[in-house]
């Protein structure tokens, strides 16, 4: 084998390598669409209803920009809600590493609510920062629904799951406990598996282009050292 295929061979063995061990080295999030069972205080009297929930977290800065979807509604109204009547908010709560409960919030409806008709929360979203690095769970905690001047509070009544396990990292740390053999670097951002397949995918990515820019440089230098 001439010097230039051995040199390109042995550059892309590397590249391959260095990939796969990013790969195995880096934290994997676990996420989960939980059914969750509200119990519900309206102005009408008591309701209940079944909602699966969706938790996702997104690295920004020093915290987790987290996201709470619901796929069902899980409360509604006698008459009907015009666009903007009604306000939801509720609590994530956060357990593992630290013990903390993160309020968050959404837009008001976007579009009138009939009669009736099971009222569809918005994405409700809020920044979770760290005190303590480790493994964290995120739950779906009390929702509070606010419309025509009343409060409507719904509580989970069957002890959900939780819908996101993630390694988390504490603000101004260099890491902590890692699943795969991870050595305390600073994780990519995780949200649900796919989500975690293409982050890890791009960041192998970038091992692999690096790997090809070894391999032009070890030609040119193998064809500089015969001519």
């Amino acid at each position: 084998m001439s010097d230039r295929k051995r040199s390109t061979a042995l550059a892309l063995a590397s590249a391959l390598a260095a990939g796969s061990a990013v790969l195995l080295a880096a934290p994997a999030a676990h996420a989960n669409v939980v059914d969750v069972a509200y119990d519900c205080k309206t102005p009408i009297g008591d309701k209940s209803a079944v909602s699966p929930i969706d938790i996702k977290a997104v690295k920004e800065g020093d915290g987790y920009k987290l996201t709470m979807s619901f796929q069902k509604g899980v409360s509604s109204s006698p008459v009907e809600l015009g666009k903007g009547a009604m306000s939801p908010s509720a609590v994530i709560l956060v357990d593992g590493a630290e013990k903390v409960s993160v309020p968050v919030s959404g837009p008001p409806n976007p579009e009138a609510v009939p009669a009736n008709t099971p009222i569809k929360i918005t994405d409700l979203s809020g920044t979770y920062t760290p005190k303590k690095t480790g493994k964290a769970t995120f739950t779906a905690g009390v929702l509070t629904i606010k419309a025509l001047g009343t409060t409507t509070t719904c509580t989970p009544g069957n002890s959900p799951k939780p819908s996101l396990e993630l390694d988390v990292t504490a603000a101004g740390g260099s890491g902590g406990s890692q699943t795969g053999g991870g050595s305390g670097e600073d994780t990519l951002p995780q949200t649900g598996p796919t989500d975690s397949a293409l982050a890890l995918g791009t960041l192998g990515g970038t091992v692999l282009l690096s790997g090809a820019a070894g391999v032009l440089w070890l030609t040119r230098r193998g064809q500089r050292a015969r001519s």
